[in-house]
């Protein structure tokens, strides 16, 4: 998935008035400020009360849904090879408190501190922290992928 395919789905779904964080690997570039690696797709945590509005969104854009594990995500691919935008739905308490659903009947936090923004080919973009993104990096063996996202991460300082 190439930036310009990135910022072209975060404007529509901005546009379209969604709630939407940048994280992964696309995510971990805009806490640095530039692209650096490949990315087969794009994850975004997303606001749940804006996920009819974002699913129609992308499917307006050529997106549909390759595998769909509501309430834990839903994948969509382009049918024209541009890529695949992973999203993971939120909800959100009046707190500012989000959880998204996990495969084994738990749930991922969110605290409101989890949120940030970062830059993406010079655009401000909405995008997980990086101890948000730190803490998504724990419990699995890391893929090299990983581990050059990690040390992106440790690079970078706390803005806490």
């Amino acid at each position: 998935m190439d930036l310009d395919e990135v910022l072209g789905v975060l404007a529509d779904l901005i546009e379209a008035g969604c709630s939407v964080w940048v994280a992964g690997g696309w995510g971990v570039d805009a806490l640095v400020g530039r692209q650096t690696r490949l990315h087969r797709d794009l994850d975004l945590a997303l606001d749940a009360r804006n996920q009819a509005v974002a699913l129609h969104a992308l499917e307006r854009r050529g997106y549909r849904v390759e595998t769909d594990w509501r309430p834990v995500r839903v994948e969509l691919v382009a049918a024209d090879d541009r890529g695949w935008v992973d999203v993971h739905p939120v909800v959100f308490d009046a707190t500012g408190h989000g959880r998204q659903a996990d495969l084994g009947g738990g749930h991922f936090d969110y605290p409101p501190e989890a949120f940030d923004k970062g830059a993406l080919g010079g655009v401000c973009v909405p995008c997980l922290s990086r101890e948000q993104q730190l803490l998504f990096h724990t419990g699995y063996e890391p893929r090299a992928i990983d581990l050059l996202d990690l040390a992106l991460l440790e690079g970078l300082t706390s803005r806490g």
